[in-house]
């Protein structure tokens, strides 16, 4: 699965979470998930800017957008935890936080992965090409030693 893919489905499924959030209006208390609702939407415009964008994320930068999206689904899930009865929060929306809570962890752990292997597959070439390797046939460290001439008629 690729980058793309993976990064395309958790910000539509984060989407259509965020399009299904109840207003709570019972008490200034309650309101303040907004704010931490109003950021994770932000999060996933910013997401789904990237996906469409001509110039794509890095996958370190992938990797960056979804560590802010996983603390803000953590800071959401002890805030609905601890008041869920006080604001009447529907079990439905609590349940499908979680839900997306999880997937955007599972897809956080594959793309910090990527972004971890292109990390040290950058690194191993800069150190390749520092230590004289390099520019053989496919990346490879290139021949050595000497070609002899056929001796005799051609």
């Amino acid at each position: 699965m690729s980058f793309k893919t993976i990064a395309a489905a958790a910000v539509a499924f984060a989407g259509t979470l965020l399009m299904a959030a109840p207003a709570f209006a019972q008490a200034a208390e309650c309101g303040e998930i907004q704010k931490t609702l109003q950021a994770r939407k932000d999060l996933v415009a910013k997401a789904n800017a990237a996906s469409n964008a001509k110039q794509k994320m890095t996958p370190q930068q992938a990797c960056a957008l979804f560590t802010q999206l996983q603390g803000n689904g953590t800071t959401g899930i002890k805030w609905i935890t601890a008041n869920k009865e006080w604001c009447s929060i529907p079990d439905s929306f609590a349940e499908g936080f979680k839900a997306d809570h999880l997937k955007v962890s599972g897809i956080r752990t594959k793309i910090c992965g990527m972004a971890a292997q292109a990390s040290k597959m950058e690194a191993q070439a800069k150190a390749q090409a520092q230590n004289g390797g390099g520019g053989g046939l496919l990346g490879g460290p290139g021949l050595t030693g000497s070609l002899k001439m056929p001796q005799g008629a051609l």
